[in-house]
């Protein structure tokens, strides 16, 4: 799929939200860890806001001290429940109080991430029935059978088929001809699609992959998508964060 500026109508309204969970799980107060001279979160969001395609970006904060970072540095932000399981649903409840066509959920910890990224998700938008976006790269070899980077298998229209932490599709014969794609976890969802998905119990699938995309699949919704050519490194260990340090700080140079 080809990324266009023409993705965003005059009627449509784009929203960024930077779910920005400090008691994360293997790291904790890692959007607040100082990479490369700047803490983790403002790299997102200085990314994201440097998209033409976004008409606002919000950090949606579980916090006081997300919180008083962002009012810092003069950053939007919305302050939602601790007890929210995930950032799709911080994603939604920012939907209750911010009316938008498209929300574009960017991950809190991934600081690599680029305006290409944004242009690749909201490409698919100009098809009226695609409902939700994410985005793939070519995966590496030593990604293929590491079940913490998620596989995805799309059609040739780019409709996702499936995602899973296994290596698919399962190459039987040896050949080495199959085409693996690593997920990329960023969406953006029509507004309708965001409600209906918030109402929606996890599948059989979500709970045993522990992938929360598949609850799309597993209810029918047109999930698209868009190749990207630039991998990002979702931060959730210390040798995450000192593996992107290490690019930032080549990137300055």
């Amino acid at each position: 799929m080809t990324s266009s500026s023409s993705v965003k109508s005059p009627v449509q309204r784009v929203i960024g939200v930077i779910p920005a969970r400090l008691a994360s799980t293997r790291l904790p107060r890692k959007v607040l860890r100082v990479i490369a001279g700047k803490p983790l979160l403002s790299w997102v969001y200085q990314a994201a806001v440097a998209s033409p395609l976004l008409d606002r970006v919000i950090v949606a904060a579980d916090s006081i001290e997300v919180q008083e970072l962002c009012a810092k540095d003069g950053w939007p932000c919305i302050m939602t429940s601790p007890d929210l399981p995930s950032g799709t649903d911080r994603l939604f409840s920012v939907a209750q109080e911010i009316e938008a066509d498209i929300y574009v959920n960017i991950q809190g910890d991934e600081p690599l991430l680029r305006t290409e990224h944004i242009t690749a998700l909201l490409a698919p938008f100009a098809m009226a029935h695609v409902d939700v976006t994410t985005l793939k790269v070519r995966c590496s070899p030593e990604n293929i059978t590491n079940r913490n980077a998620v596989k995805v298998v799309s059609a040739n229209d780019g409709r996702a088929l499936y995602f899973s932490r296994a290596a698919i599709p399962f190459d039987r014969d040896g050949r080495q001809q199959a085409r693996h794609w690593k997920h990329l976890g960023l969406y953006a969802y029509r507004a309708d699609a965001l409600a209906r998905f918030a109402a929606l119990p996890p599948g059989q699938l979500e709970q045993t992959e522990r992938l929360e995309q598949l609850r799309l699949l597993e209810n029918g919704l047109a999930l698209y998508v868009s190749e990207s050519e630039w991998d990002t490194i979702g931060v959730d260990t210390e040798d995450d964060l000192h593996r992107v340090e290490a690019i930032l700080l080549q990137r300055g140079r």
